[in-house]
């Protein structure tokens, strides 16, 4: 069996690796050379400036305003995110009422018609996504402020994406909209896989639905958690924050710069700007909070695997 098997490790291995080399770790790399340049990206020739770039940066009020409001999606999303996720999964596979003749354990009544509603938005673009909710959000004649008038509330008619107090609460909000649907399947799957004799095991100890939840469900699930975790962190920090804010807000990314996240204001710098030098020195702070991000989820999710 061991014969060979260094060749065959590196025949599988050297095509994606060097694709990824190629593809992934190499633009990293350029983005961390121009950084130190004044290149426009628009003309071939430039120079090197040294830390200029990075000395603007930290002047730059802007700057940390999208570094505040990234931290804020990805510190704030996850949590709320994975928290719905868990409890519609957890109701969807295990909350169910005990009927007569079946088992002890059981979802919801029309569990499998809910895993479809909660999914539906993952089959909607995140750019169709965004573009209802703009249009639901229109202080005139938009859905939600139409139904507040139809219950007699008129008095209360938020600009939301207007309003710098509520735009960027509006934005997380069809984020979590938009990606719990996924959590809950992805959770429903590993809850499935969990052996029913051990909840009711723990039903027949006294223990009620929270406790099997936290002393059950949770450990054996942690891994798809944690995993989870990261990902929707990842998302809060790259494209799907950027979809949502470069399409629903004015601007983009206001009202005043309310609503900015550093990957928005590396499209803008770069694209919009002509100061592409300038966007890859954000857009390294960027890979470094998202590094970071993962490190710490890592380090403070580990935990003793537990295997059923």
């Amino acid at each position: 069996m061991q014969h060979g098997k260094y060749r065959f490790v590196v025949g599988f291995l050297a095509v994606p690796l060097g694709l990824y080399a190629l593809f992934v770790v190499w633009p990293f790399i350029q983005s961390i050379y121009y950084s130190f340049t004044d290149w426009t990206g628009l003309s071939p020739e430039f120079k090197m400036v040294g830390f200029d770039n990075y000395s603007r940066m930290l002047d730059d009020d802007i700057f940390w305003k999208s570094l505040q409001h990234s931290l804020l999606f990805a510190l704030l999303l996850p949590v709320v995110t994975i928290g719905l996720a868990l409890f519609f999964a957890f109701m969807i596979n295990v909350g169910g009422r005990r009927r007569k003749g079946g088992p002890v354990i059981s979802g919801v009544r029309g569990s499998g018609f809910y895993k479809i509603v909660y999914f539906f938005p993952q089959v909607l673009s995140i750019a169709i996504v965004a573009l209802l909710f703009q249009f639901a959000y229109n202080p005139d004649s938009g859905a939600i402020n139409s139904l507040l008038r139809g219950i007699g509330l008129d008095s209360v008619q938020p600009l939301w994406l207007g309003d710098p107090n509520l735009a960027l609460w509006c934005v997380m909000a069809v984020l979590v909209w938009s990606t719990v649907g996924f959590f809950v399947v992805l959770f429903s799957a590993g809850m499935a896989s969990i052996p029913a004799d051990l909840y009711e095991a723990a039903l027949l100890d006294g223990a009620n639905r929270i406790t099997t939840f936290f002393r059950i469900t949770l450990p054996l699930l942690w891994d798809t958690v944690q995993s989870g975790w990261v990902y929707m962190g990842i998302l809060a920090l790259g494209a799907e924050s950027f979809a949502v804010v470069g399409i629903m807000t004015t601007g983009p990314g206001g009202p005043d710069y309310s609503t900015t996240v550093m990957v928005l204001y590396v499209y803008q710098k770069a694209f919009r700007d002509g100061q592409a030098a300038y966007a890859t020195t954000i857009g390294v702070a960027l890979l470094v909070v998202t590094l970071a991000f993962a490190a710490v989820v890592m380090r403070l999710g580990r935990r003793e695997r537990l295997e059923y």
